[in-house]
């Protein structure tokens, strides 16, 4: 024990031992708050006037903490700021419990409130600093202080909560998030009438930084320390779509459980937020994911349940529990995926629960959506992971008992449709609700069965039969819900011997629907014979026997209404077959009888139906639709379909066969795209031309012609409301860049054609039309034909990749057009610094490099400082890579047609065999200062380019020698030679800031 009459001489060495110790670990926080107390309540008593000694233990206790402020990183530091949060805590316990033994109440004026108002107060002075570290230290500890201050006087607490709110304002995001870690443990204390009309709560400003803030960190921090209260909910769930996968996690991991119960949430909002985290691409989120919904089966499990007593078999509850589980989604509606995948995740986050299922017969009696739902997962489950011993464990019924299960809830259903449809509109609002809920529950227990059928075993011929029989007569009969329809025709298709016998029982079931007079289906008779034993005249036709002229209204609309169910049966049978006509001639019929009436038709709907089993009819026919110009906006979508599914079905008889009809084809669907308005047919003509692109069917050079349409319409301010389509170009141009080494080249081959067409276009913007600028459009390209980013597995196929090389000789020539506005050459001027060149090369590139550059000041002078610092840092650049290269290049090798042609667009002569002068990339000015000019020819004032080779037509003739070191090695050089070469002229202010623009984007 120290004596008290010494206490104020030790106590600066005393203290700065504490402080030693709690840098080391954080293992002794807790002794040393105890010591530091003790000499804290010591100096308060050690002299006359009590205060004396406290602010002496104060001066001290600050002037350690100063020296923390200015550390930028590092454990100690951090261990420190620590402290200080635990020893607050800790002096407010120690005078609590204090008062509390002596009796007394809490007030203000207590050695803890003393000690946090000196010291709040004087990092508050730390909020205003310029010094970025010592503002974040001071926003740091006080917010390690601020949950344990207890109460402060009114006027300390103003200004901590008006520094905090400015400092969540700040530009350096740890500073950010350390504010709002702090304002969140005031946002419980504010009272909103108390605030001006005009101000706004914290409430309101941690969720605007949890929305808003660029930086992740700070919407991680405002995230974790925001409160679970309704007017919240919504914002926690929008982060589950953050872009940083951290952040996502968090969500499913930290904001979410601290709601406890799901059912908190809405039905809604419970669908959503499992649809987006089982549905992210990071396995990190998917697994955090997983683990919420394992605490939710847990709460579920443990509650009390609605299920059945009389269903026996089910070990530990869990089976009900997953049923109780499944009821947090509307499996009865659209949430039935989610369930399954919900489901899904538990049975492959603990495999270990599916040995307690055992399925009795009572609780096939009993079935409703959710305990469907259950067992079609379990078997579709066992059947993915090839579990069969798992199945014969679980008692599943055989085929023929499921099939007599599968009939009963298909009785069940039609008898509630008929007493529907017997009461009509008749009774109260509260009995037509649960009769229709009723018939919902039972479709979707039906769907469920139906579903699992297609995983049942088979080798049970008279279980086959039975499936068979009860499946074809659901589909016979014409009060089947239409969503019922397609999972019957998957377990036909199943179960049938053959394509054609499916085709055969669908077109029998057409006839049936369709014939007036004699086929009149028995409601509820499921009794009917084997597919073998049709009781339909082979020669019966689909052709309706009276026109529908001879029809009343009411009996025209019932065969419109059975006309609409034939065709959705055709679509679900023609989706599933793969035969053509010639194997099915019955097929011949229905598009005669059924689907050519339906696409003649003035209904919409019907026509819509129609034109699908039409389309659908085309792809086993090779027909060909070209309906897309007069159908309205709903068809044109439909038909756009099929001609996509089409040309990607038969690309040898419309694309390959024919150069000409793929060139009319082609240049059709891109016309369509350029002068289409609606969004929706937009975005299905784009992702139609980017899956051809992908695909390689188009050939070229129409392949240019769509590049450049899809390019324009990407950044075109006509389609800046399509995000659909958008989406779907911004994902298609890297995967066809970087996929193939090809797909760069022809996208480099149009650089210079789509910067023009793209330049105009802004200059015809309209006032509250938006477009991105030049620069960074061709920064784009850019990035896109960067060969480095290229995953071409295949390379020897690409002799040579130097697409930027090529890029330059473009710009190059693009610098020679006197029409290019100032802006347009200052763009392509500063496009040459980020230009990657490889340093092989071939020496046809090399020349034509060297005489652009060459005579690029004489012939077309840039007259601004700037830029032509920009243009001869580039000449230097080339210059170190290729100058050895040049001095073995000669020249008149190369004097060509297509030399020529570059030499009469610069305006230059054609250097003679005589008076060729050996290249050396020199500036122009030096080399031509003392020349006297030649006759040249008048060099032309237009934007069009000559005809220089590109990379798609240069000649393989040299082979490519893959040397990555050295490249990088050189590429090195090159930079530190260019950042320190300090003779060249300074780059004025406008041309770095637009530089640097660039770089960033």
């Amino acid at each position: 024990m120290v004596k008290s009459s010494c206490i104020l001489d030790d106590l600066h060495e005393l203290l700065s031992v504490r402080f030693d110790e709690i840098q080391d670990s954080l293992a002794n926080h807790r002794k040393n708050c105890v010591g530091l107390y003790k000499l804290h309540v010591q100096a308060g008593k050690s002299t006359a006037p009590k205060l004396d000694g406290e602010v002496a233990f104060e001066d001290i206790f600050i002037g350690m903490l100063s020296r923390v402020l200015a550390v930028k990183k590092g454990p100690a530091a951090d261990r420190v700021v620590r402290f200080v949060g635990t020893y607050v805590k800790h002096i407010h316990a120690k005078v609590l419990e204090d008062v509390e033994k002596k009796g007394k109440t809490v007030n203000d004026d207590t050695l803890a409130a003393r000690f946090t108002t000196h010291i709040l107060r004087w990092l508050l002075e730390g909020f205003l600093a310029k010094n970025k570290v010592v503002r974040g230290r001071t926003v740091q500890i006080v917010s390690e202080m601020i949950a344990h201050i207890g109460d402060v006087d009114e006027d300390t607490y103003d200004i901590l909560r008006d520094g905090l709110i400015e400092r969540i304002c700040d530009k350096e995001p740890p500073i950010r998030s350390h504010a709002v870690a702090a304002l969140s443990k005031l946002a419980g204390t504010e009272d909103p009438d108390e605030l001006r009309a005009d101000e706004r709560t914290i409430l309101e400003l941690l969720l605007d930084a949890v929305t808003y803030d660029p930086s992740a960190e700070v919407r991680r921090a405002a995230l974790v320390n925001l409160p679970i209260a309704p007017q919240c909910m919504k914002t926690i769930l929008t982060r589950t779509r953050d872009t940083d996968p951290v952040t996502r996690k968090l969500v499913y991991s930290t904001a979410l459980p601290k709601l406890g119960d799901p059912r908190k949430l809405t039905i809604a909002q419970r669908e959503d937020v499992v649809r987006t985290g089982l549905g992210d691409r990071e396995p990190a989120v998917r697994v955090a994911v997983s683990k919420m919904l394992a605490n939710w089966f847990d709460l579920t499990k443990n509650q009390d349940m609605s299920i059945d007593d009389t269903w026996e078999g089910d070990d530990s509850g869990v089976m009900k529990g997953f049923i109780q589980f499944i009821c947090l989604f509307d499996v009865v509606g659209p949430g039935v995926t989610i369930a399954v995948d919900a489901v899904l995740s538990q049975f492959n986050l603990r495999p270990a629960l599916l040995d307690a299922f055992i399925f009795t017969d009572q609780f096939w009696k009993t079935l409703t959506p959710e305990s469907a739902v259950l067992a079609r997962v379990f078997v579709e489950h066992c059947h993915s992971t090839e579990n069969q011993q798992r199945v014969e464990e679980a008692s599943l019924p055989v085929v023929t008992a499921f099939a007599f299960y599968l009939q009963g809830v298909y009785n069940d259903l039609i008898k509630l449709l008929n007493e529907a449809a017997l009461l009509g509109g008749d009774g109260n609002d509260e009995e037509s609700e649960q009769r229709e809920e009723d018939i919902a529950k039972r479709e979707a227990i039906l769907n469920e069965l139906l579903q699992m059928a297609l995983k049942l075993d088979y080798m049970d011929e008279l279980g086959r039969r039975k499936v068979f029989s009860v499946v074809k007569n659901m589909l016979a009969h014409p009060e089947l819900p239409p969503g019922l329809i397609e999972p019957c025709l998957d377990v036909l298709k199943e179960i049938s011997p053959s394509e054609r016998e499916l085709i055969r029982v669908v077109v029998e079931i057409v006839v049936d629907l369709r014939d007036d007079d004699d086929n009149e289906i028995a409601e509820g008779d499921i009794s009917r014979s084997d597919t073998m034993q049709t009781t339909i005249r082979k020669e019966g036709s689909i052709r309706r026997m009276r026109d529908l002229e001879s029809m009343s209204p009411e009996e025209k609309r019932e065969a419109d209404l059975m006309d609409m169910r034939c065709l959705t049966l055709c679509i679900g049978m023609l989706e599933r077959i793969n035969g053509t006509f010639e194997d099915n001639s019955t097929l011949e019929g229905m598009l005669a009888d059924l689907i050519i009436p339906a696409v003649k038709r003035k209904e919409l709907p019907m026509r819509e139906k129609g034109l699908v089993s039409l389309g659908l009819c085309c792809l086993i026919a090779k027909l060909f639709l070209s309906q897309i110009q007069n159908a309205p906006e709903e068809l044109r979508l439909k038909v756009l379909q099929v001609v996509f599914d089409l040309l990607v079905m038969y690309e040898y008889e419309f694309l390959s066969r024919s150069e000409e009809v793929a060139e009319q084809i082609i240049t059709f669907l891109v016309q369509t795209l350029e002068v289409e308005e609606s969004n929706s047919v937009q975005a299905v003509l784009c992702a139609g031309l980017c899956k051809l692109l992908l695909a390689g069917l188009v050939r070229d050079p129409k392949v240019h012609q769509v590049l450049t349409t899809l390019v324009l319409t990407y950044i075109s301010p006509s389609t800046s409301d399509n995000s659909k389509l958008r989406q779907c170009l911004s994902y298609f141009f890297p995967v066809y860049c970087y996929s193939s080494l090809g797909n760069q080249a022809r996208l480099q081959s149009i650089f210079i054609n789509a910067f023009n067409l793209a330049s105009h276009l802004h200059d015809e913007l309209e006032e509250e039309q938006e477009m991105i600028s030049l620069q960074q459009f061709a920064l784009l390209l850019m990035d896109w034909t960067n060969p480095e980013k290229s995953v071409d597995v295949m390379p020897e196929h690409t002799p040579n990749k130097n697409f930027h090389a090529y890029l330059a000789v473009d710009i190059l020539l693009a610098l020679y057009d006197e029409d290019k506005n100032d802006n347009e050459r200052k763009v392509l001027c500063q496009l040459l610094s980020q230009l990657n060149i490889i340093p092989e090369l071939d020496h046809r590139t090399i020349l034509k490099l060297n005489v652009l550059l060459e005579h690029l000041n004489n012939q077309c002078p840039l007259n601004k400082v700037s830029l032509d610092k920009i243009v001869e840092r580039f000449r230097t650049r080339v210059s170190k890579l290729f100058s050895k290269d040049l001095e073995q290049i000669n020249a008149q090798e190369y004097m060509d047609d297509d030399f020529h042609d570059l030499y009469q667009y610069i305006g230059v002569a054609v250097p003679t065999a005589g008076n060729t002068m050996p290249a050396r990339f020199e500036r122009a000015s030096k080399r031509n200062q003392n020349r006297t000019p030649s006759p040249v020819p008048q060099r032309r004032s237009t934007r069009q380019t000559p005809k220089v080779k590109t990379y798609v037509e240069e000649e393989e003739d040299e082979e490519e020698d893959e040397a990555i070191d050295e490249h990088e090695d050189e590429e090195a050089e090159v930079e530190q030679a260019l950042v320190a070469d300090d003779s060249q002229p300074s780059v004025s202010d406008e041309d770095s800031e637009v530089a640097d623009s660039g770089s960033e984007d």
